[in-house]
C-alpha cells in the first residue's frame, strides 16, 4: 500500500514553481495532491502524481533536484476526532509520523491525508491492524 512521492527542492525565487508544474504540463503529467514547505532560502515541492517515473525522469534532464520515497494514503472519517482515531494506534505503537498533508479527492465521505512515516511498512501493519482504510496508488490516481 506504499505511493511513491516526488521531492523536488526548490530555491525560494519567483517562477520556480511555475517552472516545475510547466515542465509536468509539457510532459502531460497530472498532479493529484501536493505540499510545499518553504524557508528563505529553499523549499521542498512534495508531489503525487499520476506518472511519478516519468516525471522524475523529465525533471531530471531539466536539472531539477528531485527524489523519490514512499508515502502512505489513509482514509480518514471526515468527522470531528476522525483524525485523532488514526493517530492513536500510530502512537500506541511508537511510529513516528514525518510529516503528513491532505489530498484534494474524498473518499465517499470521508477524507484521504498522505502520512510519510519513518518505518511505513510498520505503520501499514499497524494501521491495517486498526482496521484503517488504506489507498492504494492505482486507487489514488483514478479518484
Amino acid at each position: 500500500m506504499l505511493v511513491k512521492q516526488l521531492s523536488i527542492f526548490l530555491e525560494n525565487r519567483s517562477g520556480r514553481l511555475e517552472e516545475i508544474t510547466g515542465i509536468l504540463a509539457e510532459n502531460n503529467v497530472n498532479i493529484r495532491a501536493l505540499s510545499l514547505a518553504d524557508t528563505s532560502d529553499f523549499g521542498i515541492l512534495r508531489l503525487i502524481v499520476d506518472d511519478p517515473d516519468k516525471a522524475e525522469k523529465v525533471l531530471k534532464e531539466k536539472m531539477i533536484t528531485v527524489s523519490t520515497n514512499n508515502v502512505v494514503a489513509v482514509v480518514v472519517p471526515d468527522k470531528p476526532g476522525g483524525l485523532h482515531s488514526i493517530l492513536v494506534p500510530l502512537r500506541d505503537a511508537g511510529i513516528n509520523i514525518e510529516y503528513m498533508y491532505a489530498f484534494l479527492a474524498k473518499h465517499k465521505d470521508d477524507a484521504i491525508i498522505i502520512f510519510r512515516f519513518e518505518d511505513p511498512e510498520s505503520a501499514i501493519k499497524v494501521l491495517e491492524k486498526a482496521n484503517v482504510t488504506l489507498i492504494s496508488s492505482q486507487e489514488l490516481l483514478n479518484m
